[in-house]
């Protein structure tokens, strides 16, 4: 794990009841629907001492090589080649993609599993150099041993998964993201855009462990924000290894500091584990996980001491099961029949006030192109998540942030009927914002409804509150099997309900999946 902290690109905000992330945007309505089973292949026990021999295998080519396996040293490249010949062997297609940074050559190691998805990949990746004091088992043989463990026990089991699987090893990782920001900018945007998901194992044994997760959701509120759509599921569907174990996580930020960042840059949602790097253990953290309080986490952390001797092997054995219980769960699970979507390119047929109660003046909802507004951070968002248009109240900006805001009670807007299916769990999500300023409070609110035959149900509500709150696109999911075999609608609403407080709403890539 590399010192530096890079500044990574915005961000889309997931809130954290927001479990799905959005699939790509279709040009129009969808109506076909079948019933597919989301049934993942039960997960692996990784056997630790398998992972402790790929340790054993990159000390000894650091101390072959001048003690350590760094960018453009021969210690490097031998660990690489390790790896691909391992790979090789068990059936992967592997390529040693080199670049060059400093005037010496790095190598990526990528590594597919033939079959799944071509179209959706999940990646899961960990650099593979050490800095030039040391060996680097803990950062990174740690994450470099366990992904290897986990790929060769995907052969191993003959795996064949929904989505395509892609293993990543990654070169001067600690000289600033080197190798993953190659990769990343050398893929052309067609094949880009099939990654969508990546999974980072960086210092995943550190002696003195904690048991962090990339926080995908930004439920912690803390540093950079959220990762982009799909980040908070990578998150959860980790969480649920550990939960599942009996041991407590704690999030950790995107902060710029591992192979994430090149990815989550360009919109790629990302997941992963952390056990610690130089930060200090805090008395409530050696209360949670054990260990020693006022000591770093890993105090080999860029030393020469980093070897075989400074790993925690419960921690290492939990995370590798925690990669393979990712890689298996998310891997093989089928994916959602899309029942209905709209991305607001065309006119669909949603109607504004169709109960004719609304009681807003201005900003009321309208399908279209939105013109960026600001007041003390962004108001109005003047990008969509896909394509030009989407829902929002008021669509140009005028002459100020307060031109055309919502004014004076409620704008609501009603999609057309959706039949849903009588089978299955349906869920519907969407991507929003809501902004205001500082005069906001609690009785504004951005809102979700749907309607049915004989019922309805909020299924989505946030508040405004006396501080000010700049747009920003969040996902949000919501079960709607409560409303199986009947013709619903959604209804959308936003209010502001205080007085003359400036608030601005929008929506776009709404959708309703089966499984």
């Amino acid at each position: 794990m590399k010192l530096l902290l890079t500044t990574l690109g915005a961000f889309v905000l997931l809130v954290p009841l927001a479990l799905t992330a959005p699939a790509a945007a279709s040009p129009a309505v969808s109506t076909a629907a079948s019933t597919a089973a989301s049934t993942a292949v039960a997960p692996p026990d990784i056997p630790l001492a398998n992972v402790k021999a790929h340790l054993t295998q990159l000390q000894t080519i650091a101390t072959a090589n001048g003690g350590n396996r760094a960018h453009g040293r021969p210690g490097y490249l031998a660990s690489a080649n390790y790896v691909k010949g391992r790979l090789d062997a068990a059936g992967f297609t592997t390529t040693l993609q080199s670049f060059t940074y400093n005037g010496a050559t790095g190598y990526n190691v990528i590594a597919d599993w033939p079959g799944g998805d071509p179209n959706d990949i999940l990646m899961t990746g960990a650099h593979l150099d050490s800095v030039t004091a040391g060996p680097g088992i803990n950062d990174n043989g740690s994450g470099s041993a366990s992904i290897l463990e986990v790929a060769l026990e995907v052969s191993r089991q003959a795996l064949q998964p929904s989505k395509h699987l892609r293993f990543a090893w990654w070169g001067a990782e600690e000289l600033g993201l080197r190798g993953s920001q190659f990769y990343v900018n050398n893929l052309p945007a067609a094949e880009r855009s099939k990654i969508k998901a990546y999974l980072n194992f960086d210092m995943v044994g550190s002696p003195n462990a904690g048991y962090f997760l990339y926080d995908g959701d930004n439920s912690d509120g803390v540093g950079a924000g959220p990762g982009p759509a799909g980040s908070a599921e990578l998150e959860q569907t980790l969480q649920s290894y550990f939960g599942s174990i009996g041991v407590a996580t704690r999030g950790t930020d995107f902060d710029g500091r591992s192979d994430y960042g090149p990815f989550i840059a360009v919109g790629i949602a990302a997941g992963g584990t952390f056990t610690g790097a130089e930060g200090i253990k805090s008395s409530a953290q050696a209360q949670l996980w054990g260990g020693t309080a006022g000591q770093a986490f890993d105090p080999c952390y860029h030393r020469s001491c980093d070897t075989t001797a400074n790993i925690n092997d419960t921690a290492l054995d939990r995370n590798a099961d925690a990669i393979a219980h990712s890689v298996w769960t998310l891997g093989t699970a089928v994916p959602p029949a899309t029942v209905w979507s709209d991305t607001f390119e065309t006119s669909t047929g949603w109607v504004t006030n169709p109960d004719g109660t609304d009681t807003a003046t201005t900003g009321l909802w309208e399908r279209g192109d939105p013109e960026a507004t600001t007041s003390s951070g962004a108001k109005q968002l003047g990008t969509t998540v896909s394509g030009t248009n989407d829902l929002v109240t008021g669509r140009t900006a005028g002459s100020s942030a307060g031109a055309n805001d919502l004014d004076g009670g409620v704008s609501s807007i009603r999609s057309p009927a959706i039949t849903l299916p009588a089978g299955g769990v349906l869920k519907v999500s969407l991507s929003w914002y809501l902004a205001h300023g500082s005069n906001s409070s609690s009785a504004d609110f951005f809102r979700v409804r749907i309607v049915g035959a004989s019922s309805s149900a909020t299924v989505f509500t946030q508040s405004g509150a006396a501080a000010d709150r700049d747009g920003a696109w969040s996902t949000a999911t919501a079960d709607l099997s409560g409303f199986a075999g009947q013709s619903v609608r959604i209804v959308i609403e936003a209010a502001d309900a205080s007085g003359a407080s400036l608030v601005e709403a929008g929506v776009d890539d709404v959708k309703i999946t089966q499984q």
